[in-house]
């Protein structure tokens, strides 16, 4: 357990940052406009190397969709903005445009917080491609990791409790509230031999998560969490999305609107990989198969 720690204390800095980030990034920055034609515009964040990176993949994959888009007519909004995380979607929903928004790389949590307040007719122009893991991706990781059908629980906030009929009859959801303590709230959930984290920054913070994950590996408990970081730092396991495979689905769904004129609704990543910590998986007395190793769903060839 010990060299558990030790490890776990090295990439916790990393979650740290995680954590830090997810309500919202960087100082604003729009990327330069698109050559004229393409009624697209990426919105970025924040400069930084990965934020250039997620663009410029994107921007790759959207153009020879977007080279055609002035040539559908049934289209009545002409201009769609992808934002890449939370501070471009502010800014996106900021302006005063008859348009549609798809959201990525923004947890649900912070996603329902922005647009939960938006007039309906609004809301209806906006869809999101969800930053963290889809539950029932992560439930089926954690009955190849176990073998069977493991008890599951999860721990949700009223910020979080938008989520309850995606968990609801395979979940059992123990309440958090404001003022709650998160060692009361863990006690009461001795039953369930996993628990599955969201990025819930009421229960999940820089304080805390250590600490959940400590008192969990004592009870034997297994902790799916919501990023391949959570796993290097003593979660279990976790399904997670490469920058391309975020950026296929938000490809895919943009592509859609163009030939229909109906936007998806928001969603959680389509496509993944895992991530498992064998030395943690290890002290749980769990025999680790490749079919958990190797459960995925690759994004389909770039055309």
């Amino acid at each position: 357990m010990e060299r558990l720690l030790a490890q776990a204390r090295l990439a916790f800095g990393a979650l740290a940052l995680l954590l830090a980030c997810a309500p919202a990034l960087a100082q604003y920055k729009e990327r330069e406009p698109e050559p004229s034609g393409f009624r697209f515009q990426i919105v970025t964040g924040d400069d930084t190397e990965v934020t250039r990176r997620i663009a410029e993949d994107l921007y790759k994959r959207l153009v020879p969709t977007f080279a055609a888009f002035r040539t559908e007519l049934a289209q009545r909004r002409r201009m769609l903005y992808v934002t890449i995380g939370p501070t471009a979607l502010r800014d996106a929903l900021a302006r005063r445009c008859d348009c549609v928004v798809i959201s990525a790389y923004t947890s649900s949590q912070v996603w329902h917080a922005i647009t939960s307040r938006l007039p309906r007719n609004r809301a209806m122009s906006i869809t999101a491609v969800y930053a963290e893991p889809a539950p029932a991706d992560q439930l089926r990781l954690a009955a190849l990791l176990y073998g069977r059908q493991a008890r599951v629980g999860a721990i949700l906030s009223p910020d979080t409790a938008f989520l309850r009929p995606v968990l609801d009859g395979e979940v059992a959801i123990q309440p958090f509230e404001p003022g709650d303590d998160i060692n009361h709230t863990l006690n009461r959930m001795t039953r369930s031999e996993v628990l599955l984290a969201m990025p819930d920054s009421a229960v999940y913070n820089t304080e805390s998560v250590r600490n959940i994950l400590l008192s969990t590996y004592r009870r034997k408990q297994g902790v799916i969490g919501f990023s391949a970081d959570m796993v290097k730092v003593g979660a279990l396991a976790s399904t997670y999305s490469e920058i391309e495979d975020i950026n296929t689905q938000v490809a895919e769904i943009a592509a859609s609107f163009v030939a229909t004129g109906e936007l998806a609704p928001p969603q959680f990543p389509r496509y993944f990989r895992t991530m498992i910590n064998e030395g943690v998986a290890s002290s749980l007395d769990l025999r680790v198969t490749d079919a958990a190793r190797q459960f995925a769903r690759p994004a389909p060839p770039a055309r």
